[in-house]
């Protein structure tokens, strides 16, 4: 059941279960949520609940609704969502929906080697074998890629690659040899979505390698090297279709990673930023 908690100056005032269809918000006594305060106009927003979506309006107040600092009119709501109205702040808390959101970007954007017209373990390895960071020297050139199967933890490649067995099914893990320690001294770092229906969702970059895009259209490679993050394209419908970093595309080499560099695959623009 989502909930609106009611805070002034960072202190929780009271909460609100959204357990009927509509809630308005407003300074009179006849509101759901009355906020007695003369910056708040007498009926001033309404929050309407259709199944498991809420939305937002605006009653043609004075001050304005806002909703992460912009002024709106009318908006859906998400999960960690903060209505600022007069000098009050809701905040729209849903985790249910927070969790299904994730679960249907996973399900749409991370690629798991070997489903359905995805990549194989072996298609995704040997495109991050064979493209080294931009200046510098293929050092796999003419070396078979090593098989990723096995029950061994780690397996070293020529390359210098290595698989961890113990990744989440989600994504491979492949990453430098580097040590455990040199790898956790990276700073942590995380994908958010800026487009299209998943806009504001997050994905943090735990693993040494995550896959995202679209199999037949477009897919890529995040790994976390001891040199930093690097995103490497790995297959696309068509040739020469790679990602694109900043507004441009990054070729057959693995690019770096920067904080706020905007990565555009398969149609979605998503976030780096390093935390």
């Amino acid at each position: 059941m989502a909930r609106l908690l009611l805070s002034l100056d960072g202190q929780v005032l009271a909460e609100y279960n959204m357990n009927k269809e509509r809630y308005t918000i407003g300074r009179l006594p006849d509101n759901d949520v009355r906020i007695d305060n003369p910056a708040v106009s007498g009926h001033h927003a309404l929050v309407i609940n259709i199944l498991n979506d809420s939305f937002l309006e605006d009653l043609n107040s004075t001050n304005g609704t806002y909703v992460n600092g912009k002024l709106i009119k009318k908006h859906a709501l998400q999960h960690g969502d903060v209505i600022t109205i007069g000098h009050h702040q809701l905040r729209f808390v849903d985790e249910q929906g927070e969790e299904a959101g994730a679960d249907e970007f996973e399900k749409t954007m991370i690629i798991r080697p070997g489903m359905t017209g995805g990549p194989s373990e072996e298609d995704i390895h040997a495109a991050v074998a064979q493209a080294p960071p931009a200046g510098m020297p293929d050092r796999t050139a003419g070396s078979p890629a090593a098989p990723l199967s096995g029950n061994a933890p780690e397996v070293t490649h020529a390359s210098t690659a290595t698989v961890d067995r113990d990744a989440a099914p989600a994504a491979v893990a492949v990453g430098s040899t580097a040590s455990t320690a040199e790898r956790k001294a990276l700073p942590t770092a995380k994908l958010q979505v800026l487009s299209g229906a998943f806009a504001g969702k997050e994905l943090a970059l735990i693993k040494a390698l995550t896959t995202l895009g679209r199999p037949g259209v477009q897919v890529a490679a995040i790994t976390r090297r001891a040199e930093g993050y690097f995103v490497v394209h790995v297959e696309s419908g068509q040739a020469g279709n790679y990602p694109i970093v900043n507004g441009k595309p990054i070729g057959p080499q693995a690019r770096k990673l920067v904080d706020n560099d905007v990565i555009e695959l398969a149609g979605v623009k998503m976030g780096f930023f390093t935390t």
